[in-house]
């Protein structure tokens, strides 16, 4: 049971990894594909913590890091929307 889950965990890093490499284009897709590999992150350390009976307040501690890290996220997303009119990221200079 536990070896197959952890395939289907490392499936879903390799996944969200592709999408976060390969669609660059929309803010919003980068920031969807960052919060699925998010969510793979905590699905294993949920596992490994329950596996060897470990406590459960680092997995508190990460969800409140994700909150902010998904905030911070959709901050940027409504500031640039409000700024340029969409997300794309060639709709904007860095210089």
């Amino acid at each position: 049971m536990m070896i197959s889950s952890m395939w289907v965990i490392i499936i879903m890093f390799i996944i969200g990894n592709m999408i976060f490499v390969s669609k660059h284009k929309h803010l919003l897709i980068v920031l969807l594909s960052l919060e699925f590999i998010v969510l793979s992150i905590y699905f294993f350390f949920m596992m490994l913590l329950s596996f060897v009976d470990y406590d459960m307040y680092m997995l508190m501690v990460f969800l409140v890091f994700t909150v902010w890290e998904g905030a911070l996220g959709l901050s940027i997303l409504v500031s640039m929307i409000r700024t340029h009119g969409n997300d794309y990221f060639q709709s904007f200079s860095l210089l």
